[in-house]
């Protein structure tokens, strides 16, 4: 049976998706009988994914509220997914992206959508994949997914995205240093922001850095002559956004023309797929009778009475005895 908030959805009905999104964010078991029917009810899609990170203080949502902007008055319809950091203790977020992006929120052409990450690692939300078919569905062309900031398991969105930038700050000291080589290596477009006024030099400087840097990593099958590459933008003044917007075109046609495109969405349906197989092995461990079991494993273990590998094995095989 077609779900009720599929024919709004495709007609790209706002609140339908913001419903839609509230659904599939909802860890309530109807809710996700609910929305895994929604989302194998959706039509394929071509919209472009770009996932987006960078050091903290870079400007990412200035940065995404000056491209989008751009990127609506060229006719194209932008939604943004942001994920915002939970708290380790309270659980809480203070999704302040829509303040932070006031005039893309407001724009008809676009749809601003923050997302608690609530404790989920990789630098995304863990329905965010749901999220972006959504968007897709509902008419937007450009779908940015904005991480909550670079660290060592922050590259997850590279994994649900057509392509990956990574936004970094000039004078910002040690630059090469200060970004993990894992995250240089799956970028394909780094752009340093804030190029204008008194840090356009240094921009400049830390441009050609990271130049010279990413012509030492390893070629990738994926990439055209010349990617990726580093460029310098202003969110500011609007400076470089043509440019970079041009080459992530260029990229994604590229890939689109030499088979590449089609290979990284297989590839991302199967991480997909691994990543809700995951999820519901853990699920099991949320069980009341789970709970009680590894509640007790944990008191045995604290009191030196059973080893934690022993402990961990006994929980294994109590998963996988017949109840």
């Amino acid at each position: 049976m077609a779900d009720d908030l599929l024919t709004p959805l495709l007609r790209g009905d706002r609140r339908a998706l913001s419903r839609a999104i509230t659904l599939v964010e909802s860890t309530r078991s109807d809710h996700r009988d609910r929305a895994r029917r929604l989302i194998a009810a959706l039509p394929d899609s071509t919209a472009l994914r770009i996932g987006l990170s960078g050091t903290p203080g870079v400007g990412k949502s200035t940065f995404i509220e000056a491209f989008g902007t751009m990127l609506t008055a060229q006719g194209m319809r932008v939604a943004v997914l942001a994920v915002d950091p939970s708290s380790t203790r309270s659980g809480g977020s203070i999704l302040g992206d829509k303040t932070r992006m006031e005039l893309l929120s407001r724009n008809p052409r676009a749809y601003v959508r923050p997302s608690p990450s609530s404790a989920h690692l990789g630098g995304v939300a863990r329905r965010t994949r749901e999220a972006i078919r959504l968007c897709e569905a509902a008419g937007h062309d450009v779908v940015l997914i904005e991480t909550v900031g670079v660290g060592q398991s922050e590259t997850l969105v590279a994994q649900m995205s057509d392509l990956f930038i990574l936004l970094l700050a000039p004078a910002g000291g040690d630059e090469l240093q200060g970004v993990k080589r894992g995250i240089m290596e799956m970028a394909d477009l780094i752009l340093v922001n804030k190029a204008d006024g008194d840090l356009l030099s240094p921009a400049r400087r830390t441009v050609a850095d990271y130049a010279g840097a990413l012509r030492l990593l390893r070629k990738r099958a994926q990439d055209p002559e010349g990617f990726p590459k580093a460029m310098p933008v202003s969110a500011t003044t609007g400076g470089g956004l043509d440019e970079a917007w041009s080459c992530m075109r260029h990229l994604a046609d590229w890939r689109r023309n030499a088979g590449h495109f089609d290979r990284i969405r297989a590839e991302q349906a199967c991480d997909w797929f691994m990543a809700e197989l995951q999820g519901g092995l853990l699920a099991q461990l949320d069980a009341p009778a789970a709970r009680a079991r590894i509640s007790d494993l944990g008191d045995r273990v604290t009191q030196g009475a059973l080893p934690p590998v022993e402990a961990a094995r006994q929980m294994l095989d109590w998963l996988r005895a017949p109840r």
